[in-house]
């Protein structure tokens, strides 16, 4: 009787250690994605004008910032990525369907188009190393920025925008975080979804409220850690 009782408290142990571990785990990703994306929507707001038909002066005095802060991109994706299995783990059984398909397909296509911009930076920086004198009335400069400039802006926000609707209404109905935190997240992806082609900072959102969401999960997580301590 007692071998079968350790038995089964060791088959036990792993699932209740991987429970506690995946909020953890959560605000641990959250935080370092919105750290770094913080961090490169930053530099390129110091170094790159805001408007996309300008003339790219800011591949002779900024570059190597620019180049910084496309390097940050692709950890801050994987970490995106890590957020969201680990808020899905969390979720479990009571994640519906419809809005599981949207809340993952949201996140991968903002992740997607947002290498896809960064690539198309990185591919100017490129380019201008080897011929910076066919910058000057460059067609090709000019729709590289456009692209680049609309595809952060009217698409891969507007796909955070829904990522943050589909959270948000998953959060509201299994409460995995409070519901002030997600009527936030109604009006953050709300702003995002009508701001995001007017207002640059407008970017800075999505990681704004993942931070906080991260931040709730972690001391939430925390504070029960502490309390089963107690007991």
């Amino acid at each position: 009787m007692q071998d079968n009782s350790a038995a089964l408290i060791g088959s036990k142990a792993p699932l209740i250690r991987a429970r506690l571990r995946t909020p953890r785990a959560a605000a641990i990703a959250g935080i370092v994605f919105s750290v770094l994306l913080i961090s490169a929507l930053w530099l390129l707001r110091l170094s790159v004008p805001s408007d996309p038909l300008e003339s790219g002066a800011w591949l002779e005095t900024s570059a190597g910032r620019v180049a910084f802060a496309l390097n940050l991109v692709p950890i801050a994706g994987v970490a995106f990525m890590w957020f969201i299995g680990v808020l899905r783990d969390r979720l479990g059984t009571r994640e519906d369907q419809f809005f599981a398909t949207v809340f993952l397909g949201s996140g991968l296509l903002f992740l997607g188009m947002m290498f896809v911009a960064a690539a198309a930076i990185g591919a100017l920086i490129l380019a201008y190393s080897e011929h910076p004198e066919a910058r000057q009335g460059s067609t090709t400069f000019a729709f590289a920025r456009a692209f680049t400039f609309d595809i952060m802006h009217v698409y891969a926000f507007k796909m955070a925008a829904v990522f943050m609707i589909t959270a948000s209404t998953l959060a509201f109905h299994t409460r995995f975080m409070p519901r002030w935190i997600a009527f936030l997240g109604y009006g953050c992806a709300a702003f995002l979804l009508f701001a995001s082609g007017y207002f640059d900072w407008a970017l800075f959102v999505l990681p704004a409220w993942v931070l906080l969401v991260s931040s709730n999960i972690l001391i939430d997580n925390l504070r029960g850690a502490g309390n089963d301590a107690v007991r």
